[in-house]
């Protein structure tokens, strides 16, 4: 008998293991206390994620295949993958066993362990999801990362993707992004929340039960997220219809009046692999060229699925397990409380929290350049900074969290991943979107009365990281501005910061 574990994040139906029937293997999938504890999720990412293991169980046992599944509060759940593997084999006289590679360093040490210790053989496979093989960007990645923009060039012309004849990019250019900046003026509308209302309140109930410790609102077990791929592509097709011909021109828009704004929503689907990320691209493709969309959204939203995701896919793999400790800012602040109750004064960071909590999703924007931004500049220990966004968001998983976290938004890893600081004062998020209208905090001032914390911040960062990032070339235009200033004014600028920097927790 061969043991087959399935993850909650390998939910991949077009995976070669379900086309035969084999009465030989039986496959394994468990919700376990090791993986809820290893970091505090949000009560929404739990359930979800719990709910479409159940249903993809339940699937492939109604295909024909055997499966095992331990539920959270099982009598039996060892809490463990070796616990249960271990009782699984001895129960069926397993031998050997079979797995997917893990997409998360943390999970693959676990796995190669718990192997061991059962005395099982194990044989490892891929997940048979993502465009690029995990060992080619090992290699490739190894020692000088590639910049994410010849990175993204290089898939397109492997996969032959917006090209026009000879292998130049379609329209002339590789990248819109300067064409997708536009703040939101509020028409067109907003598309709706696209995913349906489940009613997971008896799976909220065993959570608890089982003593599970969750954050963010559990909205007493409903839960407004995919758990079948048949929701999942209906919700891509909705995007595609109804998001994406605007999702370009307004990416980068802030705004407290929709929860999503054009932003497709997809990415836990793809994550837990619901979808597969060359389906989501053809989708957006197919659009285009029924002259549905234009080429500047089209090109924006394929370069997140085909760029960036495949990117700091590479880079995680490739740096791990030393890039889960960089810090080359050398930041040691904790989080400010309000990271966890959105109770603050700053308006922008109110929502953004206050809408991570609530709905365990905020859109890139918001992550990078709202509460992001702010962690960077108040030089926040990037490991406080690291695990609030693992757990809070639904589509966070290491792999993908880690490099946006600690490299594109902290700059812990000193340029790996950007080559710069991803920061910006306060008039960023004011041309951006609605947030500073009625704020506690006038984003106009540096200092005095009611300035708002990210003018003072953004300078004090800044200055205090001058011998680092001073001869950086795209920092040229900050630091000459800041000597322009003037000495008086910069005193002043670096005293507020200071008072706000004493303490954050009163902001």
């Amino acid at each position: 008998m061969i043991l087959r574990l399935v993850l909650g994040d390998q939910l991949n139906a077009g995976h070669s293991w379900w086309r035969e029937q084999r009465d030989d293997v039986l496959y394994v999938m468990m919700e376990i206390r090791s993986e809820t504890d290893y970091a505090h999720h949000h009560a929404q990412k739990v359930l979800a994620l719990f709910a479409c293991m159940r249903g993809f169980a339940a699937a492939i046992e109604a295909a024909g295949h055997q499966v095992r599944y331990f539920r959270i509060g099982d009598a039996d759940n060892g809490q463990s993958f070796a616990a249960n593997l271990r009782q699984v084999a001895h129960s069926v006289g397993a031998t050997r066993f079979e797995r997917m590679e893990a997409d998360e360093w943390r999970v693959e040490q676990a796995l190669d362990a718990a192997a061991a210790e059962c005395g099982l053989a194990q044989t490892v496979v891929g997940s048979e999801h993502f465009l690029v093989d995990r060992s080619e960007l090992k290699t490739a990645f190894a020692h000088a990362v590639p910049r994410m923009e010849y990175f993204y060039r290089d898939l397109r012309q492997r996969f032959g993707i917006l090209l026009a004849n000879g292998g130049e990019p379609e329209g002339g250019k590789w990248n819109y992004d300067v064409d997708n900046r536009a703040k939101w003026p509020g028409s067109p509308a907003a598309p709706a929340w696209r995913w349906p209302a489940h009613d997971l309140s008896d799976l909220w109930h065993e959570i608890v039960a089982a003593g599970v410790v969750t954050m963010g609102d559990a909205n007493e077990g409903q839960v407004r997220w995919p758990l079948t791929r048949r929701e999942a592509r209906a919700g891509l097709a909705q995007f595609v219809r109804e998001a994406l011909p605007h999702f370009g021109r307004y990416q980068d828009a802030l705004t407290s009046r929709s929860l999503a704004l054009f932003h497709s929503l997809l990415s836990f689907s793809l994550n837990v692999k619901m979808l597969h990320p060359l389906e989501v691209i053809r989708a957006a493709l197919g659009a285009y060229r029924r002259g549905a969309v234009s080429l500047e959204s089209t090109e924006g939203f394929i370069r997140q699925i085909l760029g960036w995701r495949e990117f700091v896919r590479g880079v995680y793999w490739a740096r791990m397990p030393g890039y889960g400790q960089e810090n080359a800012l050398r930041a040691v602040r904790p989080l400010p409380g309000w990271y966890w109750s959105g109770n603050t004064g700053m308006a922008c960071l109110a929502h953004a929290i206050g809408q991570s909590l609530k709905h365990a999703y905020a859109h890139h924007i918001q992550r990078l350049m709202v509460t992001g931004n702010f962690a960077l500049l108040a030089g926040c220990d990037p490991d406080e900074v690291d695990a609030w966004y693992l757990g809070i968001y639904v589509d966070a998983f290491e792999w993908v969290e880690m490099p946006n976290t600690r490299g594109m938004s902290q700059f812990a890893d000193g340029g790996v991943v950007g080559s710069k600081p991803y920061c910006g004062a306060a008039s960023y998020i004011s041309k951006q979107g609605d947030y500073c209208k009625g704020c506690a905090y006038d984003p106009k001032r540096r200092h005095g009365e009611r300035a708002c914390p990210f003018n003072s911040l953004y300078w004090h960062f800044h200055d205090r990281h001058r011998a680092l990032l001073s001869g950086n070339p795209r920092l040229k235009m900050p630091y000459q501005l800041w000597e322009k200033l003037g000495a008086e004014e910069r005193h002043a600028t670096l005293q507020q910061a200071e008072v706000y920097l004493a303490d954050l927790d009163a902001l």
